[in-house]
């Protein structure tokens, strides 16, 4: 436990030093922003690509776990909407809290930490459970909070949605990366150098864009933030732990890196969705926050958990 916690301490350390940089505004605003789309397009995008160029769809693709992983992200998400519901929220209220308690920050942290943490053969279960986010509960919440204002869906919505997807640069590199390798192409040496050395730079980038954008965010409404924390750190790696390993049982070593991939904080665009629609963003925000502050402990405990498997 002590030694998987002080490997995850190095990570967590950056985002803290992030975080100094944000609150002190050594690093402002407009830095955060432009850092977090240099990760989010290049240098994110060319480590992923790599990663798939180098491996097969057959490898990847693998659908009991992509099952197990949407029964358990599913059954959290059906609590936290349920909570909200009891509580009177509105549907896109509701979609946005719901999102905070089941959609982990894998793109940003889990892609680099896991790995490192894990070995690279986490790439492929990491990859599925990013793109399961991306394709299923990105789309979800565009729906829900469109379809609640609307009262009906329509086939704008629809479109929005696939468009999202398309332009979302993470898609498209793993895409782009399983075409090449299933096109048997090799990568030349030039390539190769090029995207590793831009891949290198989207470990300690978005870890520091993580910490310089949690210096913004609000702690306010503490204790729902705490409720949709405690849904995402505890009751989703419990939940998708149950699928992984007992309801669709896959490989002991994929299912630790699924599970590890549930435990991680609250996905950082949860708060850039509730920020568009303009629906609960301090909650969002507050939910991002204390996660990721709770997740320096909790996902020492469940990767040294999954370690033993």
């Amino acid at each position: 436990m002590l030694e998987i916690f002080l490997k995850t301490l190095p990570f967590f350390a950056i985002i803290g030093l992030g975080y100094w940089a944000g609150r002190t505004r050594f690093f402002p605003d407009e830095a955060t922003v432009y850092l977090t789309k240099f990760v989010f397009y290049f240098a994110l995008s060319a480590m992923l690509f790599r990663f798939a160029a180098n491996l097969s769809l057959a490898e990847v693709l693998d659908w009991t776990l992509v099952t197990a992983y949407l029964w358990g992200t599913a059954f959290v998400y059906g609590i936290a909407t349920a909570v909200a519901f009891l509580r009177r929220l509105d549907v896109a209220t509701a979609a946005v809290e719901a999102q905070c308690a089941a959609i982990g920050n894998v793109g940003f942290l889990g892609v680099p930490m896991l790995v490192l943490l894990l070995g690279e053969k986490a790439i492929g279960p990491v990859m599925l459970v990013l793109a399961v986010d991306l394709i299923v509960f990105s789309s979800l919440i565009v729906i829900l909070i469109t379809g609640g204002r609307d009262g009906r869906m329509s086939l704008g919505v629809l479109r929005t949605v696939g468009l999202g997807l398309v332009k979302n640069p993470m898609i498209v590199a793993i895409s782009a990366g399983l075409i090449w390798s299933a096109l048997e192409l090799p990568i030349p040496d030039p390539m190769n150098d090029f995207l590793a050395i831009l891949g290198g730079a989207a470990t300690p980038g978005a870890l520091f864009a993580i910490g310089a954008s949690l210096a913004s965010k609000s702690a306010e409404r503490a204790q729902i933030a705490l409720w949709l924390s405690f849904c995402k750190l505890i009751l989703h790696p419990i939940f998708v732990a149950i699928g992984v390993l007992w309801l669709f049982p896959i490989d002991t070593y994929s299912a630790g890196v699924v599970i590890s991939a549930a435990a991680l904080p609250v996905a950082g665009n949860v708060y850039m969705l509730a920020q568009h629609y303009n629906v609960a963003p301090h909650r969002a925000s507050a939910a991002i926050l204390f996660s990721t502050a709770l997740s320096i402990g909790t996902v020492s405990v469940i990767v040294a958990w999954v370690s033993t498997l």
